[in-house]
């Protein structure tokens, strides 16, 4: 049923780690996994996100993989997630169990940006439990696709990758969602690149633009300014291979 209703899904799944891994994950745990960054990971190093007030030598050090997007003087980790970049194209929610009862928190709003408390990756209160994650269903002509490009072929995270559902009709963008990854502390729902896309031609001078608009935001560092690029053409690679299935 993923496979057929949500192939964004299914090919973010197949993506992620190896297959020894996927076959013990959880659901929960993958959106639970921790940002993804060299200093946070060696507690030799000092680290914001492991001891608040230390200090992000990431951003003058090691920082190839790291964010180009929403990051903050205080953090420029990345979420490491494949699924959870496919769940915010698709609208996903994550339902919470907890002391004061359940609430219903969109997958897009269910992790930070790191702002001046990086140590806090999401939303999640003291004793609540993920229970479940919901998808909506997709109107009927929608079409969706993850890509995901990394150092090596497979066991590797990404350094950009992006989420694409599209509905075409008579030519034009009836609906879009589009989700980035490996370029935040979360997964990036773009949201400008949605505005432009909606109503508007459905070929790559509309896709071009779309993508450039969300990327304008971007602020890379020093050595992962290649990251804007990369996902500008994946963006645009997947808008035109959905088209081209509609």
């Amino acid at each position: 049923a993923v496979r057929t209703r949500y192939p964004a899904l299914s090919q973010a799944l197949l993506a992620g780690a190896s297959g020894q891994l996927r076959n013990i994950a959880t659901t929960g745990g993958n959106l639970l996994q921790r940002t993804r960054c060299l200093y946070f990971q060696d507690t030799s190093k000092p680290c914001n996100k492991r001891e608040p007030g230390t200090g992000c030598p990431a951003r003058e050090g090691a920082h190839r993989d790291l964010a180009v997007l929403g990051h903050s003087e205080e953090c420029v980790a990345t979420h490491p997630s494949d699924m959870a970049v496919a769940l915010a194209a698709l609208d996903a929610d994550v339902v919470l169990h907890g002391p004061e009862g359940e609430r219903t928190v969109p997958v897009t709003d269910f992790h930070r940006l790191p702002g001046d408390n990086p140590d806090a990756d999401t939303v999640v209160r003291p004793g609540e439990l993920v229970t479940d994650v919901t998808l909506p269903p997709l109107a009927h002509g929608t079409v969706s696709l993850y890509r995901k490009a990394r150092d090596r072929a497979s066991y590797a995270f990404a350094l950009a990758s992006v989420a694409a559902v599209l509905r075409v009709r008579d030519g034009r963008v009836e609906h879009a969602a589009l989700a980035f990854g490996g370029l935040a502390h979360r997964p990036w729902r773009a949201r400008a690149a949605e505005e432009i896309l909606r109503g508007a031609p459905a070929t790559d001078a509309t896709f071009l633009r779309a993508a450039d608009a969300e990327l304008a935001q971007a602020r890379p560092l020093r050595d992962n300014a290649f990251k804007v690029r990369l996902a500008r053409h994946l963006a645009v690679d997947a808008l035109a291979a959905l088209t081209a299935r509609t």
